[in-house]
């Protein structure tokens, strides 16, 4: 079903069904999923969406009551085609069991993982903790996947059989005792690359997962990433690159950084990864990880500013940090991003939020006389 401004009557029904839907998330759904333990609602929910792909029906409802598409919302990145630039980031997915759902609710891809070249049991529970007050997880997971020979052959069945979500898979260092020296990581990346080649529409570059016990040798050190990506470029694929990087660095690290990518074959960055400053935050210390969503917003937006400004159209931006709603989505594609992807609004808000997202940004893009994204990408970053 299509909704678009020629169609007011189609649009009325999808506001009406997005607001019957975020009704029964919050008054229903949430209370029952922060009733629980976060690893335990995370773990509920993984478990009925894959119970739900099931039930053909429910997924046809989905698609007909809460897909939103608009032409203005379509653009083609790095050679992909987008209905929509809204993503779901690594982290939530882990094993590949959501796309049948994301793409049926309107979705323009998501992002599978991270993965790692073996089975990840990932780092003590408790993985997660609530921060309601910022909108945002203490996230702790540290990469737990089935290993990405499972991940990415699932990824790819998705990605035959999604009508119009976009799929990419994030690969990352495995997150065990077996992690070596550099060498060891290089090859444990190179590992999962060979086996996504050609099998997705994207690959991501995870190396700035910030907790594992190997570290974050490849943002730490320039000359790592170098050697890293001298291995990656050795492996012939089609699809488009990104390579999610850490949001806590100065602007001289960064920059020393992207200049090693702008050297590679790498078409685009995922700014950025988790949160770590918990300066003026209410964070017990015992409470291990990086955080999400809100905390993240601010810093994340400067930093989107400044990759553009610095870098121009040399890499693609992703978006990601604190994204609830179509202002916040808006004001990261005006600084320069072209895609955005989020997660924590899902948890705090509802699965229908990504309608209002869409419906949102596509009347903020029309209000300021752009005819589709692109066109608004970057305007506000003084180059």
């Amino acid at each position: 079903m299509t909704y678009t401004t020629e169609s007011p009557a189609k649009d009325a029904i999808n506001r009406a069904s997005t607001g019957l839907f975020a009704f029964g998330y919050q008054k229903i759904a949430k209370k029952a999923f922060f009733a629980m333990k976060p690893d335990y609602a995370h773990a509920a929910m993984i478990d009925f969406c894959r119970q739900a792909v099931r039930v053909r029906p429910l997924m046809w409802m989905l698609r007909e009551m809460l897909d939103y598409t608009d032409p203005i919302l379509e653009s083609t990145v790095m050679g992909v085609p987008f209905l929509n630039p809204f993503g779901l980031t690594a982290g939530l997915d882990k094993d590949c069991d959501l796309p049948v759902v994301l793409d049926a609710a309107g979705f323009g891809f998501e992002t599978i993982g991270s993965t790692t070249s073996r089975p990840c049991a990932g780092n003590p529970r408790p993985w997660f903790h609530r921060l309601p007050q910022y909108r945002s997880m203490v996230v702790h997971a540290g990469l737990a996947n089935d290993g990405s020979e499972k991940v990415i052959r699932r990824a790819e069945k998705a990605w035959t059989q999604c009508e119009t979500m976009r799929v990419s898979v994030s690969l990352a260092r495995t997150n065990d005792r077996l992690c070596g020296d550099l060498d060891e990581g290089i090859e444990d990346y190179c590992t999962s690359m060979r086996r996504a080649v050609g099998r997705t529409d994207m690959i991501e570059i995870n190396v700035s997962c910030p907790n594992t016990m190997a570290g974050e040798p490849f943002t730490d050190d320039p000359v790592n990433l170098d050697l890293l990506f001298d291995a990656l470029d050795e492996i012939d694929r089609s699809q488009p690159v990104l390579v999610k990087l850490p949001l806590n660095k100065s602007w001289k690290e960064m920059s020393a950084l992207l200049d090693v990518l702008a050297a590679h074959d790498v078409q685009a960055v995922s700014l950025s990864n988790l949160q770590k400053d918990r300066t003026g935050l209410d964070v017990p210390e015992s409470w291990k990880g990086g955080l999400s969503g809100g905390p993240c917003r601010d810093e994340n937006d400067r930093l989107i500013a400044q990759v553009y400004k610095e870098y121009g159209d040399r890499f693609i931006i992703a978006g990601i940090g604190g994204v609830f709603t179509p202002e916040d989505a808006y004001r990261k594609i005006r600084n320069g991003a072209s895609l955005i992807q989020f997660v924590s609004s899902l948890m705090y808000l509802g699965p229908q939020n990504i309608a209002v997202l869409k419906r949102g940004l596509a009347e903020l893009l029309r209000r300021d006389g752009f005819s589709s994204v692109t066109e608004a990408v970057g305007v506000d970053v003084d180059m």
